[in-house]
């Protein structure tokens, strides 16, 4: 178990450097050349070929969940212990601290950059969101966005699904979710990736951190049990 810890620390914090850090290039130092198409798709791109990535090289040893949401869905599909999910979650929320931490270091060295202005791809609703959505509207699309997501997953990696295909399923369903989901709140569906951010920059995200933390799980919840429905125990489709 210590090693499927292990990976999931890692792959959280590697997920959060990576995609965490192409949004803050693209709508923090704006790299995305004033162009916010651009910087979302980058963004979209950048966290969807990085968690491919990830899920071929660290999914034979843990699952590569690197997402608490993804762990609560695979708990209530009874594919995880309650034991291991926990070691996962805990493992999941260091990780994505670590990750920030992390970015947040190599980009403090640059004299553009300011954790108040410059940010650190933090999520939010309102004034913190490119549609100033309101909180229930943001609500809801965690929600909808993550079920979708852990949807997508736990069918791809059921027996009946093709194994050598999933980790590329995926990845592209994350790019898609998040070429939705900028525009609207900044995209979390994982509340590892949205509260190491949040911690460093403070403010309006982490009074609002919450919300992409609760939201992203009741997706995770909503995703098993529709699961469920069409999957048996067995692991067959249901007629």
């Amino acid at each position: 178990m210590s090693r499927k810890f292990l990976a999931e620390f890692l792959g959280t914090a590697v997920l959060v450097f990576f995609g965490v850090g192409v949004a803050t290039l693209s709508f923090g130092f704006g790299a995305d050349g004033a162009s916010f198409a651009a910087g979302v798709v980058a963004t979209a791109l950048a966290f969807g070929l990085t968690l491919m990535a990830l899920a071929y090289s660290l999914g034979p040893i843990s699952g590569c969940h690197v997402n608490p949401a993804v762990t609560i869905g695979a708990l209530v599909a009874g594919r995880i212990s309650l034991r291991g999910a926990v070691g996962y979650w805990i493992a999941q929320f260091l990780g994505g601290i670590v990750g920030a931490l992390g970015l947040w270091g190599v980009f403090s060295s640059s004299p553009l950059y300011g954790r108040t202005t410059t940010g650190l791809g933090t999520d939010g609703w309102g004034a913190a969101s490119h549609i100033h959505i309101g909180a229930g509207g943001a609500f809801a699309t965690e929600t909808i966005l993550t079920a979708l997501f852990v949807l997508v997953i736990l069918s791809v990696t059921s027996k009946t699904a093709h194994v050598a295909t999933a980790a590329m399923v995926i990845g592209l369903t994350l790019t898609a979710v998040h070429l939705v989901g900028i525009p609207i709140t900044g995209t979390s569906v994982n509340p590892a990736r949205a509260l190491g951010p949040a911690l460093i920059v403070g403010g309006t995200a982490i009074r609002q951190v919450w919300l992409f933390i609760v939201a992203p799980l009741v997706g995770g919840v909503l995703a098993a049990l529709i699961y469920r429905v069409f999957h048996p125990a067995n692991g067959d489709p249901a007629n």
